[in-house]
């Protein structure tokens, strides 16, 4: 097992660089998020100090990835995706990335509540671009308001005044892909 201990510590600076890079973030970014210097975030990655928990669990929250992602742990032979919902202004979001910046993916779900709710505007920094899969979405935008029915798609800037909600008191799931930046959703065609 000694062998074995010691690769795995040794490969834990090199994962810790290309976690940092595919996310392209900086080490002043990293230290910002986590409260670590960025002089023992780069020891770490250059493998000068080893990791320990208290070190390790700040960055798996910074990155959003699991503590066995950043020491490469074995796989269990457990494939499932462990979900956490957040509750939020009544609705249940099902975060479906783990990206921390960048694009964001959600499965939303508004409870029924057997009337239509009140709309209440939100603005923020963002974009967001959202599918619904069941029900009748609502969807309050400036001056416009639409009912999206299961299939239908829609795409805007977060910094218009906007709400969604149940168009009937009946539940509604949608999938949402938001950037936080103002990132937008693109596609590409393949030509023929």
């Amino acid at each position: 097992m000694g062998d074995d201990f010691e690769d795995v510590l040794q490969a834990v600076g090199p994962r810790l660089r290309a976690l940092r890079r595919r996310r392209g973030m900086t080490l002043a970014d990293v230290a910002a998020a986590t409260g670590v210097s960025e002089s023992t975030l780069s020891r770490l990655e250059s493998g000068q100090r080893r990791a320990g928990l208290e070190l390790l669990l700040p960055l798996a929250r910074a990155y959003d990835v699991p503590l066995d992602d950043l020491v490469g742990a074995p796989p269990t032979g457990d494939p499932r995706i462990h979900l956490t919902p957040i509750h939020r202004h009544g609705m249940t979001f099902v975060p479906l990335s783990r990206w921390p910046g960048g694009m964001q993916a959600y499965k939303m779900i508004i409870p029924g509540t057997g009337t239509p709710p009140v709309p209440e505007h939100r603005t923020h920094e963002g974009h967001e671009w959202l599918y619904v899969l069941h029900g009748n979405l609502r969807l309050v935008l400036g001056e416009h308001d639409l009912v999206l029915p299961a299939g239908e798609a829609a795409e805007f800037g977060t910094t218009i005044p906007h709400w969604l909600g149940s168009a009937d008191g009946k539940a509604v799931e949608l999938l949402i892909l938001f950037g936080r930046q103002g990132e937008r959703a693109h596609l590409r065609a393949r030509a023929r």
